[in-house]
């Protein structure tokens, strides 16, 4: 401890104003994570399965999870292990954009997978993403954070 003892006066609301605008900054930065859902039926055909596979590589590509569904009705609950295949056989066909988070477990009447996006391709889906939303702002009108920089 020093002698004699050391205090700094600081000016309050200049400190709780800088906080506020660090946690401000801190949540703007912070990546939003999104689950999309797709549901499939257990016999599905097969241009049908490459329509919902389109749609999965798609979440994918722009960065968001994907949960994937397969519901089972009537006698199709006594066979899981087709549901399990199904799920597989979407992830291998994926797997080039996504990783399988989560894997097939049953749920009731559903059995439900996650894949997430590979991430390092997350994180430049995200740059575009804020890129795509600062070029949507009107460029003849200054923001509220370019009027402070300025």
């Amino acid at each position: 401890m020093a002698r004699p003892p050391v205090a700094k006066l600081m000016d309050y609301g200049k400190f709780k104003y800088e906080s506020a605008q660090k946690a401000r900054e801190a949540r703007r930065n912070q990546a939003l994570t999104v689950i999309k859902e797709m549901r499939l039926r257990l016999k599905i055909d097969p241009h049908d399965y490459e329509t919902k596979k389109g749609h999965v590589e798609r979440f994918l590509k722009g960065g968001d999870k994907v949960k994937i569904t397969v519901m089972f009705r009537g006698r199709e609950q006594s066979r899981p292990e087709m549901g399990y295949r199904l799920l597989q056989r979407l992830a291998a066909d994926v797997s080039e954009l996504g990783v399988v988070e989560s894997n097939p477990k049953q749920d009731g009447r559903n059995m439900v997978m996650v894949i997430a996006p590979h991430r390092n391709q997350a994180a430049t889906d995200a740059a575009r993403r804020s890129a795509k939303q600062e070029k949507a702002t009107p460029s003849g009108t200054a923001t509220e954070d370019q009027a402070a920089k300025a």
